[in-house]
């Protein structure tokens, strides 16, 4: 009796040729090169989003092999996140005020607590951090790393966002870690280049968080200048000293009075 062997059905012979094509390295590698084109980073820190989650899926399908289809589709979540970022940043002719946060401690921490521990609490604080910026009518600017820079056009909002962000956070457990979040803020006219702010004014909010101690919110007197005296407590900074700022500047403690009513 002669076997002969029925032919491998057109739709397996279809996906396995599609298959391979999806992994050539010429194509893995121009789509690579695309991707890197493409400004962000959708791998970035979870905030909660639904482009975000989408992004961790396709990294995670098939991530033992390369796969061209995989990187356009996060060039495409790539774009996307990088146009609902554009034009969402508060603009206001009367200046703008930048926020900067950070962990205290967090990089000693970090050495020892592995991979693992320190992705869930970075998506802890991105996840609480977004809620209660954007619940202020303000904007995040770029995660860095173990904070975030972020504008508003109302100082006021600005200040009960730090207070409140710092609050949240204290609040998140992690696994022999204590976070501890510390908040500058300054106001002026930066200069908005892309989806950033650049010039002075960021650099002496930037300088303003890092004198803060966890928990503390501090703001220039540009910010405290604006605010409503009977919304909130302010304390001076009499030792404030940082490179890069002026000499006059004026720094103060700052902590929103919440009415009862």
């Amino acid at each position: 009796m002669i076997v002969t062997e029925r032919p491998e059905p057109w739709h397996r012979r279809t996906r396995r040729f599609l298959r391979a094509t999806d992994q050539r390295g010429e194509l893995v590698r121009g789509a690579r090169f695309l991707r890197r084109l493409v400004p962000g980073d959708p791998l970035a820190p979870s905030t909660g989003r639904s482009s975000d989650r989408l992004a961790r899926l396709l990294a995670e399908a098939g991530a033992d092999r390369p796969s061209a289809t995989r990187e356009l589709g996060l060039a495409a979540v790539q774009a996307w996140q990088a146009v609902r970022r554009s034009g969402a940043h508060p603009v206001s002719a009367d200046g703008i005020t930048v926020l900067f946060t950070d962990l205290v401690g967090f990089s000693a921490w970090a050495l020892q607590a592995g991979d693992e521990r320190v992705l869930e609490l970075l998506r802890s604080v991105a996840e609480v951090t977004e809620s209660v910026v954007t619940g202020h009518r303000g904007s995040i600017v770029k995660g860095l790393g173990d904070g975030v820079m972020a504008v508003f056009a109302d100082p006021g909002e600005a200040v009960n966002a730090a207070y409140e962000t710092c609050s949240a956070v204290s609040v998140i457990k992690a696994e022999g870690y204590l976070p501890h979040l510390r908040a500058g803020l300054h106001r002026g006219n930066p200069r908005r280049v892309g989806d950033d702010y650049l010039g002075v004014d960021v650099n002496i909010a930037a300088r303003i968080m890092a004198a803060a101690d966890g928990d503390e919110v501090l703001a220039s007197g540009s910010v405290v200048d604006e605010l409503d005296p009977g919304a909130v407590i302010v304390r001076p900074r009499r030792s404030f000293r940082a490179k890069g700022t002026p000499k006059d500047l004026r720094v103060c403690r700052v902590v929103p009075r919440y009415s009862n009513s």
